[in-house]
């Protein structure tokens, strides 16, 4: 397979992270029927087993293909996509998606606010406070058992961040999620079995092929996206850049669903948009990898960091309030 080259810049790695932003608002848009038809969980073990599949056909990971830190990076990995995902759309049973997603979204600002220096720790500032006054956590209840989930999957998305850029310094190309999506897929697969021994998932054809579809939107391409953006960005400044997603959220509503935000989402549409343009111009990280090639070998760590994929899996805010 031919080496795709892509530009070893921030702008780069910025386009490359809202293009999987984008990526997962479309995918949860088509999600909303599946999740009223096979709930949550089901939803979710569908999107995490499809995409396992597919990157274990397309990618065909073998052991010796990866070094040993590139394995235990890509198993770990696959570990905090499954809990990320899972963790978030159970405090949905609990939460109004908007509290849920404000409470997730601690995770990637965490990141920024501990890994940056300086101006790029500073940005994370207006980043939270658009966040907060687009998804309005305070109008909803909050449950205690909600909020223990949503910080569960905010711990994962951090995880998430600081695993993904460590696994694309230590592994080249795609092929590191040959290993991450299985086992992602695998761990979801065991916390949907009991709902599937009992029949409470109901699994017709036309739901399967609908899981396989909502798999490539989220997350196949968005934890693709973000692999290589990572290589490209800061963990501060992709950290930043994660705030993006109810700006994007709110603007899709706004287009195609005839959803007017008030003003107070229009001013934390603007806080992000600054942050975002900010994380764009200070993210840049001293080296990267030149290319996207899926079938060139491991090679060794560019960066001694001791970090490293949403979706998000289901990273998302409420479109509808």
């Amino acid at each position: 397979m031919t080496a795709i080259a892509l530009p070893n810049t921030a702008r780069t790695g910025t386009s490359l992270a809202v293009g999987a932003i984008l990526s997962v608002q479309l995918g949860l848009a088509v999600a909303v029927p599946l999740v009223d038809q096979i709930g949550p969980v089901g939803t979710a073990w569908l999107r995490l087993g499809w995409a396992g599949l597919f990157f274990a056909l397309v990618l065909r990971p073998r052991p010796g293909q990866l070094s040993r830190a590139g394995l235990v990076s890509g198993v770990l990995l696959g570990v905090v996509m499954a809990g990320v995902t899972m963790l978030f759309m159970a405090s949905l049973v609990y939460l109004p998606l908007g509290t849920a997603s404000a409470l997730e979204f601690l995770g990637p600002l965490g990141v920024a606010m501990f890994r940056g220096q300086g101006r790029a720790r500073l940005l994370a500032l207006p980043a939270l406070g658009g966040v907060l006054l687009l998804t309005e956590p305070w109008s909803g209840d909050v449950h205690p058992a909600g909020i223990a989930l949503a910080l569960g999957a905010a711990c994962c998305w951090a995880a998430y961040i600081l695993l993904t850029q460590r696994m694309a310094d230590e592994v080249s190309g795609l092929r590191g999620l040959g290993v991450s999506m299985p086992v992602a897929g695998l761990i979801g697969t065991a916390v949907a079995s009991p709902q599937l021994v009992s029949g409470r998932i109901d699994l017709g054809p036309d739901v399967v092929l609908f899981g396989l579809l909502l798999a490539v939107l989220v997350p196949v391409v968005p934890f693709s996206l973000e692999l290589l953006a990572l290589r490209r960005l800061t963990t501060a400044a992709f950290g930043t850049l994660m705030s993006l997603e109810p700006a994007v959220a709110t603007l899709i509503g706004f287009l195609l669903l005839d959803q007017v935000p008030g003003a107070a989402a229009v001013l934390g549409v603007g806080l992000v948009v600054l942050a975002g343009i900010g994380a764009e111009r200070t993210g840049a990280r001293d080296s990267a990898p030149e290319s996207a090639d899926l079938t060139a070998q491991p090679v060794p760590a560019v960066h001694p960091v001791a970090s490293a994929q949403s979706v998000s899996s289901v990273q998302s805010v409420d479109c509808t309030s």
